[in-house]
C-alpha cells in the first residue's frame, strides 16, 4: 500500500504562486507515476499534471502547461506541484496520486490522498 499527504493549499490571490507538496510513504516504488489532479466546486475531477520516478519525465494538461511545474524528490519521497501566475479558475481541491502507468486517467491511479484546498481570489 502507498500512503498519500497533500499539504500546501491556502488562499491566494489571482497573479501569486504557491507550492502544493505530496509526502508518500509504503511501497511508493512499486507505483512509480505520481499525478496530481484538481476538482472545482460542481465540476468533475480532472488531470493536471504527472512526473514519473526513474526518469523524472512529465506531462502537463493544456490547461496548466507553462505555468505549473511538478517535480519529485525521491529522496524525500515526496512530489511538488509550483502553481505561478494562479487565477481564478484555478480554485480546487487538489489531490495527489500514485500508480503503475504513464496516464492521465484517474481511474488507472491507484492510491489517493485526501486532497488539499486551493482558492484563488480575483
Amino acid at each position: 500500500q502507498v500512503q498519500l499527504v497533500e499539504s500546501g493549499g491556502t488562499l491566494v490571490q489571482a497573479g501569486g504562486s504557491l507550492r502544493l507538496s505530496c509526502a508518500a510513504s509504503g511501497r511508493t516504488l512499486s507505483y512509480p507515476t505520481m499525478g496530481w489532479f484538481r476538482q472545482a466546486p460542481g465540476k468533475e475531477r480532472e488531470f493536471v499534471a504527472y512526473i514519473t520516478y526513474s526518469s523524472g519525465s512529465t506531462y502537463y494538461a493544456d490547461s496548466v502547461k507553462g505555468r505549473f511545474t511538478i517535480s519529485r524528490d525521491n529522496a524525500k519521497n515526496t512530489v511538488y506541484l509550483q502553481l505561478n501566475n494562479l487565477k481564478p479558475e484555478d480554485t480546487a481541491v487538489y489531490y495527489c496520486a500514485a500508480g503503475k502507468l504513464l496516464t492521465t486517467m484517474q481511474n488507472r491511479y491507484n492510491y489517493w490522498g485526501q486532497g488539499t484546498q486551493v482558492t484563488v481570489s480575483s
